[in-house]
C-alpha cells in the first residue's frame, strides 16, 4: 500500500466521523494557537518596550547617584544623592571627555500644577537647552528652554503632549499661565508625543529651566557646594565608543569626588538597558510558550485516545486487510497516516487562529497603548513541526497495536 492510498483511507476514515475528528483536533487547534499567540504577544511587547526606549535619544549613558548606607546595608541606587550640577559641566568640558557629544543634566520632583479649574499631579523637571538633543525630543509647537531663560532663572515651561492635553484640552496652551506650586509660569512650547504611560513618562511631564527648579521651585539639596542633579544624561559621540564614553565619564568623576575605592555614582548606557530588557523578555516569551505548549501534550492524548478507539472498532476490518495480504507495515502505515492527518489539519487550523487571534488583540486598546502581537516564521514552523511530532509520537502507540493483531482473532472479534 501506498502512502498516497494510506493518506486516502485516512481521509475516508476522518471524513466518516466527523464529529469526533474535530473534537480530537481541537487539543492540537488550541495548542498551536496558544503557542504561536503567546508568543507573539511576547516579542511584541519587547518591539515596543525597546522602542519606547530608544526613542529617548540614541547612543545614551545614565549616570545617576550612588546608594547610600544605613547601618551596613546599601539602600536603592540614587538615594545618596551625589551628582551636582558642576559635574556635569565639568563632563561637559571640551576635549575632556573625547568620546561625549552633550550632557544634560537634569532635577525633578512631583508637582501641583492648576490651569483654571484644571488640578493634577505632574512631574516637573528642570533641564537645559541641550536636554531636546540628548533624549531625541521635538517641539510640536513653540520653543524648547534656551540659554537665556537658563541663565535668568525664567519662570516659563514646556509640556509634554499629554500634559498639554490634560491641562487646556483642546485650547492652545502656548503663552497661556499655569501655577506650578503656587508660581506662576508662561507656557513656551508643547513637545511632539513619543509614547509611554505613567508618572515617568516624558509626555507627561512638565519641564523648566533647571536654574529656576533651584531658586523658584523645589529648591535643592546641595552636595560638595553645588546644586545637586537626578540624573545627568550624557550622548556620546558614536555607539562605538560606548565602552571609551563609560571609563572617560567614570574617571571624571572619580576624580571629582575623590574617590577610587567604590564609586558614588553609575553609568548605565542604553544598550546596557536594551540588552538586558532583551534577556528578560525572550525568557519571559520562552515561558508563555511553554506553558501555551502543554496545550499540545494534552491534544497528543487525545489523538492517541481516540486513535486507541479507531484500532477497537475497526478489528475486523484490520483481521480482513491482513487476512487478503497486508503486511505488517501497511497497517502500521494506515494508523500512523490517519494520526499525521489529524495533527497536521489541527496545527494548520491552530496557525490560522493564531492569526486571527492576534489581529483580534492589536485593536483592543490598553489605555493609551496597543500591543501588536509579532507572529513570526519560526514560531509558526515550530508549533507546526511540534504538532506533527506529537501526533507522530502519540499515533505510534495505537498504530503498533493495530500492526500487532492477530488476523485470525481479529476476524472473530465481535
Amino acid at each position: 500500500m501506498s502512502i498516497l492510498e494510506s493518506f486516502q483511507i485516512a481521509l475516508d476514515s476522518l471524513t466518516a466521523n466527523k464529529l469526533r475528528a474535530v473534537l480530537t483536533m481541537l487539543g492540537i487547534i488550541i495548542g498551536v494557537a496558544a503557542v504561536i499567540t503567546m508568543l507573539g504577544i511576547g516579542r511584541g511587547a519587547q518591539a515596543q518596550i525597546e522602542a519606547q526606549i530608544q526613542a529617548n535619544g540614541t547612543n545614551l549613558l545614565y549616570v545617576r547617584p550612588g546608594a547610600q548606607r544605613q547601618g551596613g546595608v546599601a539602600q536603592a541606587q540614587g538615594s545618596a544623592q551625589t551628582l551636582t550640577y558642576e559635574d556635569a559641566r565639568a563632563l561637559a568640558e571640551p576635549g575632556v571627555a573625547p568620546a561625549v557629544d552633550l550632557v544634560a543634566p537634569e532635577f525633578g520632583a512631583g508637582g501641583q500644577v492648576v490651569y483654571q479649574s484644571v488640578n493634577l499631579n505632574s512631574r516637573v523637571t528642570g533641564v537645559t537647552p541641550e536636554y531636546l538633543d540628548v533624549r531625541n525630543m521635538s517641539m510640536a509647537d513653540g520653543e524648547f528652554i534656551n540659554a537665556a531663560h537658563v541663565q535668568s532663572r525664567a519662570t516659563v515651561a514646556v509640556l509634554g503632549a499629554t500634559a498639554a492635553s490634560n491641562l487646556f484640552g483642546d485650547e492652545d496652551p502656548l503663552g497661556k499661565t499655569i501655577r506650578i506650586n503656587n508660581s506662576s509660569y508662561r507656557v513656551i512650547g508643547v513637545l511632539t508625543a513619543k509614547g509611554g504611560t505613567g508618572f515617568g513618562s516624558q509626555d507627561d511631564q512638565i519641564y523648566i529651566p533647571l536654574t529656576t527648579v533651584y531658586t523658584r521651585l523645589f529648591g535643592g539639596g546641595r552636595f560638595r557646594g553645588s546644586n545637586q542633579v537626578s540624573v545627568i544624561n550624557v550622548k556620546i559621540t558614536d555607539a562605538s565608543q560606548n565602552d571609551a564614553a563609560i571609563q572617560q565619564v567614570s574617571e571624571i568623576l572619580r576624580q571629582r569626588h575623590r574617590v577610587s575605592y567604590e564609586d558614588d555614582f553609575s553609568v548605565v548606557s542604553q544598550q546596557d538597558i536594551l540588552q538586558t530588557l532583551g534577556n528578560t523578555t525572550a525568557v519571559f516569551t520562552m515561558f508563555l510558550g511553554s506553558i501555551a505548549a502543554i496545550s499540545l501534550l494534552v491534544g497528543g492524548i487525545g489523538i492517541m485516545n481516540i486513535m486507541l478507539v479507531s484500532v477497537t472498532e475497526r478489528t475486523r476490518e484490520i483481521g480482513l486487510r491482513k487476512a487478503v495480504g497486508a503486511r505488517r507495515a501497511d497497517v502500521l502505515t494506515q494508523f500512523l497516516v490517519e494520526a499525521m492527518v489529524l495533527s497536521v489539519l489541527g496545527g494548520l487550523i491552530g496557525v490560522a487562529l493564531a492569526y486571527g487571534f492576534s489581529l483580534l488583540i492589536s485593536r483592543i486598546p490598553l489605555g493609551t497603548l496597543t500591543l501588536t502581537p509579532m507572529i513570526g516564521l519560526d514560531s509558526v514552523l515550530l508549533a507546526t513541526v511540534f504538532s506533527i511530532g506529537v501526533g507522530l509520537f502519540f499515533g505510534l502507540y495505537p498504530a503498533n497495536r493495530a500492526a500487532s493483531l492477530n488476523p485470525i482473532e481479529a476476524l472473530r472479534y465481535e
